[in-house]
């Protein structure tokens, strides 16, 4: 028995759960071990320096999988923004045709996309769009988004300033939007599963519990530092800069927190360098899960061994199956009242 939803349909994949982008973890093994495994695995293109990488990268990934995969691409206000021109052309060039992307406005883009495939006479491409709050993802619905992923304040990285949690933005979803989405933010079992189709989600998105994943291209010493944590062991940084981001609380996260709430509070500056990117990818790479700032999400809590894919998203289909069939489908008796 599978779970066939419309986000199994539309992207031509066996269970409803997806890879979101992770920056330094959404590699090419990462998203085709989650592809082979009957989900979508995505490669998150901001990983790859160049765009000419990125296309190196999506090759690279279709000799590890015949199954679909997608790309993600962030766009963040930059003082030297990437090239984003560029890797979308790569995007295009690599005939991927399922594409996830976050952060600011993406439509000029989303455009390019769309005509991209039409000009090379492709099937269209499919875009998800990453959304925390309700009228983001509306506006995603009206600017061609064909599904939203719904990122409660659970979720690692940046949950929007809003924090609402994805319990009422799931059932919010469901009553404002007419495009599917799925569930991001919180989820890591059959449990979540289930709960995400009863609110309305056509599947799940998730990062950190495939970062705790034999596959994951990730320092082990990371994966078990998420296995020890509890749903308290995150952190939530840049909140006086109003661009909050959920981290794993470590001593450089606490750091960081403690100088934002200083009198007078504090500027970028004063944190930049405890932030730095290039320290959060030495995290993953030599495994010292204090040395800087490196992002997950609230399911830390339920994390409690590392799977391989395949085995992680099997559990899940049959736990929410189970649920499903078992505990839900028995509470619905004839009444004697």
């Amino acid at each position: 028995m599978v779970l066939s939803t419309k986000l199994t349909q539309l992207l031509g994949i066996k269970h409803p759960i997806v890879q979101g982008g992770m920056m330094w973890v959404g590699r090419a093994e990462m998203a085709a071990a989650v592809s082979n495994a009957g989900g979508l695995g995505i490669i998150t293109g901001l990983t790859q320096p160049t765009p000419e990488l990125l296309s190196q990268e999506i090759a690279r990934c279709r000799t590890m999988t015949k199954n679909p995969f997608g790309v993600n691409l962030t766009f963040l206000p930059s003082i030297s923004p990437p090239p984003y021109a560029e890797y979308v052309d790569a995007i295009i060039k690599s005939g991927v045709k399922i594409v996830e992307t976050a952060g600011n406005n993406p439509k000029e883009h989303w455009a390019r996309l769309k005509a991209g495939y039409s000009s090379s006479r492709q099937a269209g491409v499919i875009i998800i769009h990453k959304c925390t709050s309700i009228r983001h993802a509306l506006t995603a619905q009206r600017l061609g988004a064909d599904m939203v992923s719904i990122d409660g304040f659970e979720c690692a990285g940046h949950p929007g300033e809003d924090d609402v949690t994805g319990l009422i933005l799931l059932a919010r979803s469901a009553r404002a939007l007419k495009i599917p989405y799925i569930a991001s933010g919180g989820f890591g079992d059959g449990r979540g599963l289930a709960a995400a189709l009863a609110l309305g989600a056509e599947g799940v998105n998730m990062g950190t519990r495939f970062m705790a994943t034999v596959e994951a291209p990730i320092h082990d010493n990371i994966k078990q530092a998420m296995v020890k944590a509890t749903e308290r062991d995150t952190a939530l940084m840049f909140r006086t800069m109003h661009n909050t981001a959920r981290v794993f609380k470590n001593s450089v996260a606490k750091q960081v927190v403690e100088i934002e709430r200083r009198p007078g509070g504090a500027e970028f500056n004063d944190i930049k360098d405890l932030v730095s990117g290039a320290r959060g990818r030495v995290v993953y790479e030599n495994g010292d899960p204090e040395y800087g700032i490196w992002t997950a999400g609230q399911v830390v809590g339920l994390i409690e061994d590392i799977p391989t894919c395949q085995v992680l998203l099997d559990r899940m289909v049959k736990d929410a199956e189970e649920i499903i069939k078992g505990r839900l489908n028995a509470m619905i008796v004839d009444s004697k009242l």
